[in-house]
């Protein structure tokens, strides 16, 4: 492998963190996701059109991934948290810690396909047709999910912050 390509696959890593992690919702699968794209990734380089963006053909892969293990996962009823979450360790001292754990909460409740859309074009920068590329779903796929995934993630928000967060207990 030309060392450029070696650096370059080596600079997504922590764009690949991040998305796994939004993905996921879970650290210790996160990084396996990772692990598992940047293996299939050095395997498959001499499949990558030179032309692509290498960062979104990653993003592909660990897409592609992530979406074989849901559905080998959907039957087993143990890996379907749904609604009941686990809570996040959390820092109740600083509001921001709070807000972002409330953030992550919002974000796994969203179905896959919009949190998926939303990570990538909100979090990770890239662009409609490159997320489209990425999903394999046409560019106003990626709009309307886009558009769903940030209107369900408002009102995700608003409703958690107008929840009580304490209990009075006499």
């Amino acid at each position: 492998m030309p060392p450029r390509h070696e650096a370059d696959i080596l600079a997504c890593i922590p764009s690949l963190r991040r998305y796994a992690r939004g993905l996921t919702g879970d650290v210790h699968r996160a990084d396996d996701l990772v692990q598992d794209t940047l293996e299939r990734a050095w395997r498959r380089l001499s499949l990558w059109r030179r032309r692509g963006d290498l960062r979104a053909w990653a993003f592909s892969i660990m897409h592609n991934l992530y979406v074989d293990g849901l559905r080998a996962r959907a039957g087993r009823p143990e890996d379907a948290a749904g609604e009941d979450l686990p809570e996040l360790p959390e820092r109740p001292t600083q509001a921001d810690a709070l807000e972002l754990r409330d953030l992550d909460r919002a974000l796994q409740r969203l179905a896959p396909e919009l949190r998926a859309v939303l990570l990538l074009v909100g979090v990770e920068d890239l662009s409609y047709r490159q997320a489209a590329a990425v999903l394999g779903v046409p560019l106003g796929t990626v709009m309307s999910r886009l558009s769903r995934a940030r209107e369900r993630l408002d009102a995700l928000l608003r409703q958690d912050a107008g929840a009580p967060r304490l209990q009075r207990v006499k």
